[in-house]
């Protein structure tokens, strides 16, 4: 039933726009010559019109967009969430500037956002549209096109560094362009405010540092801080500061600093043709990157085992990518039972596991107490192991997102960028490889994991998924709409937002207003 319920949907928004839009233009759509890719880039996002945007990519912003909500509902329900309130107000306040930061941060700290090719895309990319669309009594379909130039944007100039030091959510730089990019779409700003506000917004680049990010509360930060970066940025724009329009690539720029190897044509390229919002992954189960295969592999389990104890269990094996293991490894220092910072819980990964093949389900609850002060749920966590599988890396590095369209894009420049991740090993598994210009409609993400039980009786139980539920991927381009809207009512969301997500492209300045108070002011 929900299948085809979605699936109705979201024909009538593609009969629905095909009926309402303007015949297509070129403006936003083709590449405008320019001396800067920053500058090619402000050009297309301050013409881009809805016309412009293919039905899919409008569909999956709007899954983004109730996605993004559902996240910011977690964050604050939990009570680090409601300090942050308390210290910054409710994100429904009169200030779009204010709002958009508590926006930004209560999405962003649990790791329950939406991620793409390049970036944790949605804590700014959506955040600010709402809290200017809201503000700026702006409809449905202009709320949705700034999502989508936000995207692009933020997207691109993270794409350009992602062979760098920084990655996922500690590529912070992401929300500086996300929060300028969003805002002045939602402002009708002219391509020479988008320059300026760029230029001046990465002028000081946010870099954080991991043990603030993986011991302490300040991850709260980690978006709230370039999102206030960015405001004042387009402020300063609107007022006739300028910025440096070559601040990308030139030689005491931000690639310079934040980028082993710099990737400057990425920056503009494709623009209107291949969309970075089709690589969206939905963050389906809260916590840090490769967590989500395992907690559904492990729900699997736990449906044919049922609720297993500790006692019950010799060991349990999680074999991941790469990439997963080196985000568990930096966690795991600080991760030693209850009492365990937040920073680097959402990072760990026998937690979840553990969790979930107790319960069946991991959630953002199990992140406080008293779920998280389960001495059997840590007793299981200790008779986790992770190992590395190579195919599962080899798969990682196909994947478009997180980097393997990064290291096609360098070719044999990326090979001291991957050697340092994981040495000669990681090099050779990987091979040449080499741009394909592909277009990102037929994106993937394959972090996959497989989750093996051995239990003391001598039986064993082991489930393999290559591509998380939610992630980019066959599966979540044809039920994106099914699964964000079951993610918004697991964390309380209304069944009346849930139900007209679907119209968001057709609603008025004021219906939007009533859409957007009806899912944060329950």
């Amino acid at each position: 039933m929900t299948a085809v319920l979605g699936e109705s949907v979201a024909r009538a928004l593609c009969d629905d726009w095909a009926a309402q839009a303007p015949a297509p233009s070129r403006a936003g759509r083709g590449r405008t010559p320019a001396d800067t890719p920053l500058r090619e880039l402000s050009h297309w996002a301050a013409t881009l019109r809805p016309q412009h945007i293919p039905c899919r990519v409008l569909k999956l912003a709007a899954s983004q967009v109730l996605s993004q909500i559902a996240s910011i509902r977690a964050g604050l329900q939990h009570p680090l969430g409601r300090k942050l309130v308390a210290a910054f107000g409710h994100p429904m306040q009169r200030d779009p500037r204010q709002a958009a930061g508590v926006f930004a941060a209560l999405g962003s700290w649990l790791n329950l956002d939406d991620t793409a090719y390049a970036g944790h895309l949605s804590n700014s990319t959506v955040a600010v549209p709402l809290a200017f669309a809201y503000a700026r009594q702006l409809d449905g379909l202009s709320l949705l096109t700034a999502v989508v130039a936000a995207n692009e944007c933020a997207a691109r100039i993270t794409a350009s560094a992602t062979l760098g030091p920084l990655r996922g959510q500690s590529a912070v730089h992401t929300h500086l362009a996300g929060a300028v990019a969003g805002r002045l779409h939602c402002d009708r700003a002219s391509a020479g405010l988008f320059e300026n506000a760029f230029g001046l917004a990465f002028a000081m680049p946010n870099w954080p540092l991991m043990r603030a990010f993986l011991a302490s509360d300040a991850r709260l930060f980690n978006t709230f801080t370039p999102v206030r970066t960015a405001m004042d940025a387009c402020d300063a724009a609107h007022a006739g500061l300028r910025g440096a329009p070559d601040i990308m690539e030139h030689s005491d720029g931000f690639l310079a600093r934040f980028a082993t190897v710099p990737l400057p044509q990425a920056v503009a390229k494709g623009l209107g043709r291949r969309w970075h919002t089709d690589t969206l992954s939905f963050k389906m189960h809260p916590g840090g990157p490769g967590i989500d295969a395992a907690v559904d592999c492990a729900a699997e389990i736990h449906r044919e085992l049922g609720a297993v104890k500790p006692g019950d269990v010799a060991e349990v094996v999680v074999e991941a990518s790469l990439y997963t293991l080196f985000a568990g490894e930096r966690a795991a220092q600080y991760v030693t039972g209850p009492g365990s910072p937040l920073g680097a819980l959402v990072l760990d990964v026998p937690y979840p596991v553990a969790t979930t093949l107790l319960t069946g389900e991991f959630s953002v609850d199990d992140f406080s107490s008293p779920h998280v002060d389960d001495l059997d749920r840590w007793a299981l966590a200790k008779r986790i192991r992770l190992e590395h599988d190579t195919d599962m890396t080899r798969e990682l590095f196909l994947s478009d997102a997180p980097f393997g369209e990064a290291v096609r894009e360098a070719g044999d420049l990326a090979v001291p960028w991957l050697r340092g991740f994981g040495g000669d090993e990681l090099v050779d598994l990987v091979g040449a490889a080499r741009a394909d210009d592909r277009d990102f409609s037929r994106s993937t993400k394959a972090t996959g994991a497989r989750v093996t039980v051995r239990l003391t009786d001598g039986r064993t139980v082991s489930r393999t998924r290559l591509i998380p539920v939610g992630a980019a991927g066959p599966e979540t381009r044809a039920g994106h709409a099914d699964l964000v809207r079951e993610k918004f009512l697991s964390v309380g969301g209304s069944q009346q937002v849930a139900d007209t997500v679907g119209r968001l492209h057709r609603m008025r300045p004021r219906a939007v207003r009533r859409w957007i108070e009806t899912a944060f002011l329950d």
